[in-house]
């Protein structure tokens, strides 16, 4: 029988489809928008890996703080089949301030082997201090309560508020259909002299598409939850590109 099985001495390897990194990101089970935003910023030869936790339909306090009962099984399910991440990120921004950026960053690093451990609103902390804004106006998805421990959160950390409303949306899929006309309003309605930027809060609105648009209508840097993710865990990874297209962040060492 003829052996037509090539000798492995003979096989030409090279560093694979993504040799400037990968970047794994935890999703919310209801996220809707997470791959493709993230896609849509991917620089070449920068992979992507995603998994999701699970979460009650409704965006609540609750729900939220529920998820870290099973953020270690999740990890634990995700993290020995991709043993070639260099950024791990738990990418869903309120649950970040309801569980807590060290608790989750610690249950992160803990089942990880090597990646460099970080959480969505750690992401939106470091683009503030990039951008080097101290008082945001704050747009959310989220009801009051929700926006009041986001408030809290970022007050605590030293940040000022010089607007807070949200939209009052329970569901992903209801986030997700905001239409990026509406969210542009919303955020230049959002917008005060004493301002340093505009941060729309929530991975779940299509904020991304309307960046640019924002900031030539107010002249102040906007932020969005997955835009400051991924330029986050970017530089984490090492990667300095400017990307054009996505707002003055991606213009930041």
């Amino acid at each position: 029988m003829r052996d037509d099985i090539q000798s492995i001495d003979t096989i030409a390897f090279d560093d694979g489809p993504y040799p400037r990194g990968r970047i794994g990101f935890i999703c919310v089970a209801n996220a809707g928008l997470t791959e493709g935003e993230m896609a849509r910023m991917a620089p070449p030869g920068v992979g992507l890996s995603f998994t999701h936790m699970p979460m009650r339909t409704e965006c609540t306090v609750e729900s939220l703080a529920g998820m870290e009962a099973d953020l270690d099984a999740t990890l634990a399910a995700f993290l020995p089949a991709r043993s070639d991440i260099d950024v791990l990120c738990y990418n869903c921004t309120a649950g970040s301030f309801v569980i807590g950026e060290d608790r989750i960053s610690a249950k992160l690093s803990a089942h990880s082997s090597g990646a460099r451990a970080t959480t969505l609103l750690s992401g939106v902390r470091a683009a503030l201090d990039a951008l080097g804004a101290e008082t945001i106006s704050l747009g959310t998805a989220y009801t009051a309560d929700i926006n009041d421990l986001e408030r809290r959160y970022f007050e605590t950390a030293g940040i000022g508020i010089a607007a807070l409303s949200g939209l009052g949306l329970m569901t992903d899929v209801e986030m997700n259909r905001v239409s990026p006309g509406y969210l542009r309003d919303f955020a230049i309605s959002l917008d005060r002299s004493e301002a340093d930027a505009i941060f729309l809060s929530c991975g779940a609105l299509r904020s991304l598409d309307i960046v640019e648009e924002v900031e030539a209508a107010t002249g102040k840097p906007v932020i969005c939850s997955n835009q400051a993710s991924f330029w986050h865990c970017l530089r984490l990874a090492g990667i300095e590109d400017r990307i054009g297209g996505f707002g003055q962040l991606f213009r930041c060492a």
